[in-house]
């Protein structure tokens, strides 16, 4: 087993979730044991562009795994959709990722496993993680035992609620479920102030977080205030980046667990 796949097995790790070059380092030098790397966290993460990915691969020596998403919105992809998906996991194996991250869901809420199955070939042995998509599923405890049996090595998720810390008890129920077979890692909410309790009461030994205390302000000193870009409800001059400090606080404590 090489020293990047231990880091699959080591009693505790944490994961930063990172959608830009900036923020890819600060969780780096804040201590982060692996990065997922994305595109647009504002609306949940997609798809990374290669040239990002070509930059944080270079400039990180911590495992870097890659979001394929396509889009914002359900986790129901058309045979056009899985096709580009198929094809970027393709093209990110090639570049040097470390991990893929996804996750197809049915219209019943169930986890496609055939879907799951093609785009896992795709990525040629790469560990792959089942992201929050487990969230949107009927039927958690069997998409977990699907997951498995597809051979996912971690499953990220908040417990199927709003936050990680809200989810504990379902978090409890899916670590004690998964019983080593498959990593339960809890994401969404997760920080300084809830790690410990995390482990201690749900066993989890797995957190990702993006570690973001607050937008930070835009450089721009002429602001339109007539238009927007994207959503209406985001400020065009305010960016969402990655806490170092934060990140280390974070890292300091799930290291010390």
């Amino acid at each position: 087993m090489t020293e990047k796949e231990l880091l699959y097995v080591k009693n505790c790790l944490i994961e930063g979730c990172v959608d830009c070059y900036h923020s890819a380092m600060a969780a780096v030098r804040g201590g982060a044991d692996r990065l997922e790397l994305c595109a647009n966290l504002v609306i949940g993460g997609t798809t990374p562009s290669h040239a990002l990915f070509r930059q944080v691969r270079r400039d990180c020596a911590v495992p870097v795994n890659v979001l394929i998403r396509p889009r914002f919105g359900d986790f129901l992809y058309s045979c056009q959709e899985l096709e580009e998906m198929a094809e970027e996991i393709v093209r990110f194996r090639e570049l040097g990722a470390d991990g893929i991250v996804t996750g197809v869901l049915t219209p019943q809420g169930e986890l496609d496993r055939e879907s799951m199955a093609r785009l896992m070939e795709r990525a040629g042995g790469l560990p792959v993680t089942l992201h929050r998509a487990f969230d949107m599923t009927r039927d958690p405890f069997a998409a977990l035992e699907t997951a498995a049996a597809l051979g996912c090595r971690t499953i990220l998720t908040s417990g199927q609620a709003r936050s990680a810390p809200e989810g504990l008890e379902q978090l409890k129920q899916l670590n004690a479920r998964a019983a080593g077979r498959i990593s339960i890692m809890a994401g969404a909410g997760v920080n300084r102030s809830n790690i410990r309790q995390l482990h201690q009461e749900a066993g989890i030994c797995s957190f990702h977080t993006s570690a973001r205390r607050g937008a930070v302000d835009s450089g721009m000193i002429y602001r339109q205030k007539t238009v927007s870009m994207g959503l209406p409800s985001l400020s065009e001059y305010e960016l969402w980046r990655t806490d170092e400090e934060e990140f280390r606080a974070c890292a300091e404590i799930v290291h010390g667990l």
